[in-house]
């Protein structure tokens, strides 16, 4: 939106910029000398609280003055007052009508907008001022602009005639903004247009019989810069987007996108603020999809709340839904991503004191998947928690429970009711270099489980999951932990300079087997085993799976700070020891064939060597197999304007089929094993490129390309990118290798201009490091404390 300073006009009325006691003095002292240039931003210079009472010092070649009648200053002229400057030829004061003109190249700087004028006449009466062909110029941020005539008609109403404004800089006519007149009320904080017109090299582009914008911080109902591209999947694209300044507490979004292959989409986005918080709204629409006419129109839907009321209520919503599982896959979204397999619909109202909490929470899910394996809907959850530290010295309690109901649509699955709580007993110690926290707690669930036409008889549990679950099951298991971790540091003898510190810390975890085989699964997932998953007191997240323990973890973490206590490397490595072998392989699809007491080994590592060459790693490997089992690694070498970074991910076939519960023959050949090499380099001032190419080792087939070159200058910007994305398989992945991979090829073509309220970043993809629109990005993969 185009949005005027308040000080545009502000500073060109005053240009005669002289009070009625006008004060002509000889400066024979350096105080002009010394004071800030005409073209110096001083908004954030201390002022008087009336500056206009200031008194006003002139210095001139020459003073003519008739007693009573005017005083003409000549050459050089330099009236100072405040912050304010005039330069001139000649500055005359005629005393009887008392009006100051100025003429000759009448220069004027009031530290926020600087001026140049043919002639400045200024009634000191009424304080009506004109300026004739003027040129302006902000000093405290990009713009200027011309107008042939310029006037003060009040307080703070002022008209231009035949004005202009851009943010280019002197003497780059790349864009402006022409209108026949401007008038501006700086009360009402509203500069209107009339017959404005926008030009790109001097040549008119687009033209508005009369149009408003705001000039300071009031918002105002009108156009935004549109955005134009070109591409390769739906043609020319041209954005028009309208903002709708509805009330104080909520406004309005509008853009219309016409994309040539597809049709006109009409995106919205409502934000409302009120005493429950904040809420956006944002909605999509596409009639009669032009490209993909088997879907007809194609919508989405999000609405997102998040608020706290009268300080004990919280209340949060996120929603989203989607015309199609095919939606991201098609069309670009501020709702969602062509690689999410699902929208969250959920909300919740929680209420807090010092002392306890209570929460009411609904939750579904909307599948963007043809999978059978359709999750559970949570209608609702209500939540009761109680904590109670300092119960005793260095006894802390504290008790959870819910109320639970789960359901689906798929066939054949059973819906059911939860009661859980669990009172807990912690006895936690520390200290500056060392912690020890034991803790007791108690865990009872109840479920009520609907099996009404869920084969629960038939095969086995192997072969059937729901096999032998009850209707009504009880369950109390009772988890017992004690975790200690010290901190040691020494000065390193093999760096010289370097702190290091070694924190070994332990676990022991018990939780007793109990048969829940009764049970179904309705919010139960296999946690992440990475190293600091070795030291969780529990496998799965939820309590419908409560795993049997008798375990030890151990582990140690060395980090390495520099003299300026910055960390330059961390390594972590730990395993978990099994009392119980029988503990070992309590995952979903385990068949019990490995029996060593070990877990497989963490490791985790990240490495900064002089801010230029940095390292992230992680690894667990199994020692039952001698193989790693899941890995990542990456390496990234920074320079003065750019990096490099390569990456790589790696997944065994046997470790996905024993974390998951669904058959991934269909997504994967042998596991997960990817590399990826990413790059970004800042040419100059003007020009950036980055680029990426992601390979899949298992296919042996390249998952995405992405090129792109940007250029910015002062006032605008333009952008050429080029994408290869993998979409999908044909006919499918799962009869791979008689399937063959299809791409979808994209260039685009992003262009606009800068300032008045636009700026380069993320979201208009033109940074270095950005890579927005791809699937597989540049993320910063180091977590060093530094």
């Amino acid at each position: 939106m185009l949005r005027f300073p308040r000080s545009l006009l502000a500073a060109s009325i005053s240009a005669a910029f002289v009070v009625p006691q006008t004060q002509a003095e000889t400066i024979s002292d350096d105080s002009v000398q010394e004071l800030p240039a005409v073209d110096q931003c001083l908004i954030n210079e201390p002022e008087p609280e009336n500056p206009n009472q200031l008194p006003v010092n002139v210095e001139a070649d020459s003073l003519e003055a008739i007693n009573g009648e005017k005083a003409t200053y000549r050459g050089n002229v330099v009236v100072v007052q405040g912050k304010k400057r005039m330069l001139a030829d000649n500055v005359t004061l005629h005393q009887q009508e008392n009006v100051v003109v100025a003429e000759g190249n009448v220069t004027f700087s009031d530290g926020e907008v600087k001026t140049i004028s043919d002639k400045a006449t200024n009634n000191l009466n009424t304080d009506f001022v004109t300026l004739e062909n003027t040129n302006y110029q902000f000093l405290c941020e990009p713009g200027r602009g011309e107008a042939v005539y310029v006037s003060k008609t009040g307080k703070s109403v002022y008209e231009i005639e035949d004005g202009s404004i851009t943010s280019c800089p002197e003497g780059d006519n790349s864009w402006r903004m022409v209108a026949s007149s401007i008038d501006i009320d700086q009360d009402e904080e509203e500069a209107t247009f009339y017959n404005p017109r926008f030009e790109v090299v001097s040549v008119p582009v687009f033209y508005l019989p009369y149009l408003t914008v705001p000039i300071g911080d009031t918002r105002k109902t009108g156009f935004l810069y549109p955005t134009a591209s070109y591409g390769s999947s739906d043609g020319f694209e041209l954005e028009v987007p309208i903002y709708w300044n509805l009330a104080p507490n909520y406004d309005l979004e509008t853009t219309f996108k016409y994309m040539q292959e597809r049709g006109t989409q009409l995106n919205s986005e409502l934000r409302y603020l009120s005493d429950l918080g904040f809420s956006s709204f944002k909605s999509e629409y596409l009639p009669d999809d032009k490209k993909y006419t088997e879907y007809g129109d194609r919508w989405g839907f999000q609405w997102q709340h998040s608020g706290i009321f009268q300080k004990n209520w919280k209340f949060e919503v996120d929603y989203s839904k989607v015309s199609d599982i095919s939606y991201f896959s098609h069309i670009d979204s501020s709702i969602g991503n062509r690689e999410d397999g699902q929208l969250i619909q959920e909300a919740q109202a929680t209420y807090r004191s010092e002392s306890w909490d209570a929460s009411l929470l609904t939750r579904d899910f909307q599948v963007l998947t043809t999978s059978n394996n359709l999750p559970y809907r949570l209608l609702p959850q209500l939540e009761y928690n109680y904590y109670a530290p300092e119960l005793m010295r260095y006894l802390d309690f504290d008790m959870t429970s819910h109320i639970s109901r789960f359901d689906t649509d798929a066939e054949g699955k059973p819906s059911a009711t939860r009661v859980h709580i669990e009172p807990g007993l912690t006895i936690p110690i520390g200290t500056t270099w060392g912690s020890w926290t034991t803790e007791a707690r108690l865990l009872g669930t109840y479920y009520q489980q609907d099996l009404d036409g869920v084969d629960t008889t038939s095969g086995d549990k192997d072969s059937n999951p729901y096999y032998g679950l009850e209707e009504n099951v009880s369950r109390v298991i009772p988890e017992f932990r004690t975790h200690a971790g010290v901190v040691l540091e020494r000065d390193t003898t093999i760096f010289n300079g370097y702190t290091q510190t070694l924190e070994p810390q332990v676990q022991y975890v018990y939780v007793p087997k109990e048969d829940q085989s009764s049970i179904g699964n309705y919010d139960t997932t296999l946690l992440q085993t990475d190293y600091y998953g070795l030291f969780r007191s529990r496998k799965y997240s939820g309590v419908d799976k409560i795993a049997k323990a008798n375990q030890f973890s151990y582990g140690a973490s060395s980090r390495f700070f520099d003299d300026g206590y910055k960390e330059r490397l961390n390594i972590s490595f730990g395993q978990i020891f099994y009392i119980d072998k029988d503990t070992k392989n309590d995952t979903f699809n385990s068949e019990d064939t490995r029996k060593s007491n070990y877990s497989a080994w963490a490791v985790e590592m990240d490495f900064n060597y002089d801010d230029y060459l940095f390292y992230h790693g992680g690894i667990q490997y199994d020692i039952d197999t001698s193989e790693v089992q899941l890995g990542n690694s990456t390496l990234e070498y920074r320079f003065n304007g750019g990096y490099v970074q390569g990456n790589y991910r790696y997944v065994t076939k046997d470790y996905l089929e024993d974390t998951v519960d669904f058959d991934v023959s269909g997504i994967t050949l042998d596991g997960i094993s990817q590399a990826g090499l990413l790059a970004g380099y800042q040419i100059n001032r003007n020009w950036n490129t980055s680029a990426q190419y992601f390979y899949d080792l298992t296919t042996e087939e390249s998952l995405e390309w992405l090129a792109r070159l940007n250029y910015t200058s002062d006032c605008w910007y333009i952008g050429f990118t080029y994408t290869k994305q993998l979409q999908s398989w044909d006919p499918s992945f799962s009869s791979y290798p008689n399937s063959n991979p299809v791409y979808e090829n994209n260039f685009s073509l992003n262009f606009g201009i800068i300032g008045f309220g636009t700026r380069i970043g993320a979201d208009s993809g033109m940074t270095g490091l950005d890579s927005a629109g791809n699937s597989l990005g540049y993320g910063r993969p180091f977590f060093l404390n530094n």
